[in-house]
């Protein structure tokens, strides 16, 4: 269940009113006239079946609610209700497998940004990507693929294409161009300093046999992007985040950044080249397959909207 609070003119409320009654994954809707202060209004509190959520977002926004009041949506945890029980029942469809895109465009819009905190994760990632490599050591890779939080601007271009809003596609697209460059420059210069310290020679890296995936590319490199993009949009539209742990386990994007900037400093061109292709391989499998399946999202949307009466006026 999620929990809606609507802030909303006093000559709208009747239509709002209309349309959550009208809603049968509608539960404890409590009117308080008068309410609102700032925006003056009416104050409506309801909790919402999450697979109803996204209609009901839509029809208040065709009323105008976001430009002369407010829509706050916050999940809940625990409800102790019978009614939320018959709400939840009455819905059509899964909770689980409803795409709340406020929520998802907004969840999105924070996690792609280009920021000091994403390049300070995206740097300290590579460089533990680096040293698990260095050492042939795939759980600090492992840890290192934790770590990097290039899942966010990947999935913000996906969304972008989808809804049309260039604007996500930017901010996606700035914080990889800008953040993996930046992050590889660290990344060559702690080799270059490992080498001076000489912990770190070109010989070290001609056994490298448990992290060798890491410029290793094949069919299957495409093919782990293609389902990591696709569990890793389920989860976020799903808002089971934890699920995006894993996901950040299969892909190997920023081990090969990181292997990249150290094998061209140690003048290993092949391997360098390997790793750099396999990250564009895989950052383009996940866009692919992240945008492929809100396609397939949005359809249903669609689908679920027309079926929603408009409030009357």
């Amino acid at each position: 269940m999620l929990h809606m609070r609507v802030v909303t003119p006093a000559e709208t409320t009747p239509r709002v009113r209309e349309l959550f009654e009208a809603e049968p994954g509608v539960a404890h809707l409590v009117v308080l006239p008068g309410a609102a202060v700032k925006p003056e209004g009416d104050l409506l509190l309801a909790d919402v079946a999450r697979e109803c959520a996204d209609s009901l977002l839509s029809a208040l926004r065709r009323l105008g609610v976001p430009r002369d009041g407010s829509i706050t949506v916050e999940p809940l945890d625990t409800v102790l209700s019978d009614a939320a029980v018959r709400a939840e029942e009455a819905a059509p469809g899964e909770g689980s497998d409803a795409v709340v895109w406020d929520e998802l465009t907004g969840r999105i819009g924070e996690d792609s940004r280009f920021t000091a905190s994403y390049q300070a994760f995206l740097t300290i990632a590579c460089l533990l990507a680096a040293i698990g490599a260095i050492t042939d050591s795939p759980v600090l890779v492992v840890g290192a693929m934790v770590l990097g939080p290039e899942f966010g601007p990947l999935a913000a271009i996906a969304v972008g294409l989808v809804l049309r809003r260039g604007a996500f596609v930017r901010r996606g697209a700035l914080a990889l161009v800008a953040g993996f460059p930046l992050a590889m420059a660290v990344t060559a210069g702690a080799t270059l300093l490992f080498d001076a310290t000489g912990l770190l020679s070109s010989g070290t890296l001609d056994h490298l046999d448990e992290v060798a995936f890491i410029y290793q590319v094949g069919p299957f490199s495409f093919i782990v992007a293609v389902l990591a993009g696709l569990a890793g949009i389920l989860a976020l539209t799903s808002a089971k985040s934890a699920s995006l742990v894993g996901v950040f386990i299969s892909v190997t994007t920023v081990p090969a950044a990181a292997f990249a900037s150290v094998a061209l400093v140690e003048g290993r061109l092949r391997e360098a080249g390997l790793s750099a292709l396999q990250l564009v391989v895989n950052l383009l499998g996940i866009v692919i397959a992240a945008t492929l399946a809100l396609l397939v999202a949005r359809r249903t949307r669609r689908r679920r909207i027309r079926g929603v009466a408009r409030p009357a006026g």
